[in-house]
C-alpha cells in the first residue's frame, strides 16, 4: 500500500505506517484540487491537516482510497458523507493537541490582560513607559466559553484553577466541571461575562455566529478570543469594536483564508490594532501534540488497514474487531438497509464459509459488517459478495 501524507505531518507518522510496511510519501504543503486528483494516483491511504480539502471532486476522481486521515482536530475539510458514501474512512485527532491549545489561550489572555503587546512593543520602539494603567490580573476575572466540548472544558478547569469565574453557553447539554457556571444562551453569556473565547466546531450552521450585534452586546472594555474556526467571525466588525474601544484587546488564531504554506502573505484587517494578538493557526502546533497527532492518527489508519477496525471514525460505523489471529477477514461496508446482513451469509452459507465470528453496525446510511471465516474467500465468494446491491466497498484481509 502506498499512502501520502501533507503539510508536514509529524515524522512519527511516517515511521509508524513504514513499519507496517506502507510506502509513504511526503509533501511539505497542501495541495489543490487538481493538484490532489494528481498526487493521489495509485495513493490508498491520504493524510492532511486544516489546509487541503477533500472534495466530492477529489473523492469522485479516487475512489480506489481507502482512508483518510486528518491529523487535527477538525475535519470540516473533508467531504465525509461523500467518503463514506464511497466506502472511504476518515479519521482525525479529537483530543490530542486540547492542552496546547488551552494553553495558548491562557497566553492570550495573560497577556492581552496585561497589555503586554502594548509594552513590547513600545520598548522595541525605544520608548520606557512603565505603568499598570490598563493592566489587570486574571484572577477574579469572568471568562465565558461558548463551546464547551474538549478544548473548552479543559480550558473551564484550568482557568478555574488560576482564578477564574467561568460562564459557559454551548447548544449541547453538557455538564459544568467544577463550579463553571451554563449559561442558557449566548445572550446571557455575553451580558455576564469580561471575556469571551469561541472554542466551536466547523459544522457550516456555525458560519457567522459571532458578529456586529455580539460585539455591541459584549461588556466595555472585554476581551475576545477565536482559536476555533477563522469563518464563525466576522473580522471587520471586530475590527471596528478594537478601534472604537469597546472591545480592550483580542487574540486570533484562525481566519477565514489562510495562506496554504510557510512565507506567503497574509492579510487581515486586524493587523496592526494595538492589543490584539494575531498567531498563524498554531493553537495545535506545539511539537508535543503534533507528535502525538502523528502518532494517534497513523495508528488508526494502520490498524484499519490490518484489522478492519474503525473506532473513532468520523464518518464509518464504529467497530473494533481486534487482531485477525488466524481467521480470515471480511470487510463489507454497505447502505444500512434491512437485510443486508442475512444476503450476506446466505452467500457465505451457499459456498460453505464458516463464519467464526461477526460483527455489525450502523451509522446513519452507513452499515458496516466484520466477518471472520476459518478459510480463505475464493474469488467467486468475493465476486458474489460484491454484486450483492446494496455494497459500497468489500475488502479481504488475510
Amino acid at each position: 500500500m502506498k499512502a501520502l501524507l501533507l503539510e508536514n505531518i509529524h515524522p512519527l507518522a511516517t515511521t509508524i505506517l513504514g513499519d507496517a510496511g506502507i510506502e509513504v510519501e511526503n509533501v511539505s504543503g497542501a495541495l489543490d484540487e487538481h493538484e490532489l486528483i494528481e498526487a493521489l494516483d495509485g495513493v490508498d491511504l491520504l493524510g492532511i491537516r486544516s489546509k487541503t480539502e477533500v472534495t466530492e471532486a477529489v473523492l469522485s476522481a479516487r475512489p480506489e482510497l481507502t482512508a483518510i486521515g486528518a491529523f487535527c482536530i477538525g475535519t470540516n475539510q473533508i467531504d465525509l458523507a461523500s467518503a463514506a458514501g464511497r466506502g472511504i474512512a476518515a479519521f482525525n485527532a479529537p483530543f490530542s493537541n486540547t492542552r496546547s491549545v488551552v494553553e495558548l489561550a491562557i497566553a492570550d489572555i495573560i497577556a492581552m490582560a496585561r497589555r503586554l503587546t502594548v509594552r513590547d512593543k513600545a520598548l522595541h520602539d525605544g520608548v520606557w513607559d512603565k505603568s499598570a494603567s490598563g493592566s489587570h490580573e486574571i484572577r477574579g476575572r469572568k471568562l465565558g466559553i461558548v463551546g464547551y466540548g474538549n478544548i473548552g472544558s479543559q480550558l473551564s478547569v484550568v482557568a478555574e484553577m488560576l482564578g477564574m469565574q467561568v460562564y459557559f453557553y454551548d447548544v449541547d447539554d453538557k455538564l459544568a466541571l467544577g463550579n463553571a457556571r451554563r449559561c442558557s444562551s449566548l445572550e446571557e453569556l455575553l451580558d455576564t461575562v469580561e471575556t469571551v473565547t469561541l472554542h466551536v466546531d466547523g459544522r457550516s450552521g456555525n458560519a457567522g455566529i459571532f458578529g456586529a450585534e455580539q460585539f455591541d452586546r459584549m461588556r466595555p472594555r472585554s476581551l475576545f478570543l477565536n482559536l476555533s474556526r477563522g469563518f464563525v467571525v466576522d473580522y471587520d466588525a471586530l475590527r471596528e469594536a478594537v478601534v472604537s474601544g469597546h472591545i480592550a484587546g483580542a487574540a486570533v488564531d484562525v481566519f477565514p483564508k489562510e495562506p496554504k504554506s510557510k512565507g506567503e502573505s497574509f492579510e487581515s484587517p486586524l493587523r496592526g490594532l494595538p492589543n490584539v494578538i494575531l498567531t498563524p493557526h498554531v493553537g495545535g502546533s506545539t511539537e508535543e501534540a503534533q507528535e502525538d497527532i502523528g502518532r494517534f492518527v497513523a495508528t488508526k489508519l494502520r490498524d484499519y488497514v490490518r484489522t478492519a477496525g474503525t473506532s473513532l471514525s468520523v464518518n464509518l460505523p464504529p467497530l473494533s474487531p481486534g487482531p485477525e489471529d488466524h481467521a480470515h477477514r471480511m470487510a463489507h461496508i454497505h447502505t444500512n438497509r434491512p437485510g443486508v446482513l442475512a444476503d450476506i451469509n446466505q452467500v457465505l452459507a451457499k459456498h460453505d464459509v464458516n463464519i467464526e465470528g461477526q460483527m455489525l453496525a450502523t451509522l446513519g446510511q452507513t452499515g458496516y459488517a466484520v466477518t471472520d471465516s476459518g478459510s480463505p474467500l475464493s474469488p467467486e465468494v468475493v465476486a458474489e459478495l460484491e454484486a450483492v446491491p446494496e455494497t459500497i466497498r468489500l475488502r479481504v484481509l488475510g
